[in-house]
């Protein structure tokens, strides 16, 4: 199965504050919000959406085909992503922005607050899917993850012309879309992914219920966090997946798209929705343990005896077989 990832690539900044957000905002002074924390931490790593989930793809034993825009910062961030089994030939490089940047601060409560320079990120929307799929001999599945919020929707439209089926994946990009745009990355969707909060902004974004909303896409994943998942679909019975326990969270940054990496994997192996996301959870378990979401190191007797204290035997022969 050839799935392309398209979204954002970027570098993160990783900072950990050791107090809580919480005890710093005055109940009634929050209109004018004027804050500093000092970090105890830094960690500078790669990352970016589309790239953390495709370098996931890539460690479970596929070639994953990256789709995004970049600076001509990239080349060592390149060499490290082939390395992982990424195919980064459709990556355009502009001649004028730099690579995406994310800034993030972590508190003692795992709360966090961001910010995302897209820089290079805004011209993804020149990219041709039809281009991608040629140069690789067709795509089975393209994920539409956050990114230049043009090129979401080109990717979108690409897809439904091409023929080819898309997973759409808003979630950050949620507060910068309109109605219609939400509506349109939604429509005809293979599957959907959000977290929770993101599952209630997306129904007030787009305007439609949750009863609307599994009426134009073929499966809706909801990330849980330590609840684990949840899989809709109409006129089939709700999955739920207990999560896999990490044994400490040390970075939450990734999990998301590790959960994302290990679903997709599974679901390339011809597996159910339940087995995807029982994969999905395992791998965001390791990622957890790990400071920045690339560096963690992927043991697949280690992803497997996970799987199998968490959902048993065979639940682990079936998706550890990768």
């Amino acid at each position: 199965m050839r799935i392309a990832t398209t979204g954002s690539i970027a570098t993160d900044h990783l900072f950990v504050f050791p107090g809580r957000f919480t005890e710093q905002f005055v109940a009634d002074r929050q209109e004018h919000v004027s804050l500093s924390f000092l970090a105890d931490t830094m960690e500078v790593r790669r990352g970016g959406v589309a790239a953390n989930i495709a370098l996931g793809l890539g460690r479970l034993g596929l070639s994953p085909v990256l789709v995004g825009a970049v600076g001509t910062d990239f080349a060592e961030y390149q060499v490290w992503l082939k390395e992982q089994g990424v195919d980064t030939d459709s990556v355009l490089v502009s001649e004028h922005q730099q690579t995406a940047r994310f800034v993030c601060t972590t508190d003692a409560a795992q709360n966090q607050i961001a910010t995302f320079y897209s820089g290079a990120m805004a011209e993804a929307r020149r990219i041709d899917l039809g281009a991608v799929a040629d140069r690789v001999g067709g795509l089975d599945l393209v994920l539409v993850s956050p990114n230049d919020p043009e090129a979401m929707l080109r990717h979108t439209r690409d897809s439904r012309r091409l023929g080819i089926p898309f997973a759409a994946d808003p979630s950050q990009q949620l507060p910068r879309l309109d109605r219609d745009e939400v509506r349109e990355l939604i429509d005809g969707s293979a599957m959907l992914f959000a977290n929770e909060y993101e599952s209630v902004l997306l129904q007030e974004r787009s305007g439609w219920t949750e009863q609307q909303v599994l009426g134009r896409t073929g499966a809706w994943i909801t990330t849980r966090g330590a609840a684990g998942a949840r899989i809709q679909q109409v006129g089939v019975p709700t999955v739920e997946v207990d999560a896999v326990p990490a044994a400490r969270v040390a970075d939450p940054t990734g999990g998301g798209d590790a959960f994302r990496a290990g679903y997709l994997a599974a679901l390339a192996d011809g597996l159910g929705p339940e087995r995807c996301a029982q994969l999905g959870c395992a791998l965001a378990a390791v990622v957890l343990e790990t400071v920045g979401t690339q560096e963690y190191l992927l043991d697949h007797d280690d992803l497997s005896a996970r799987l199998r204290a968490a959902y048993g035997p065979e639940a682990a022969a079936e998706t550890g077989r990768r």
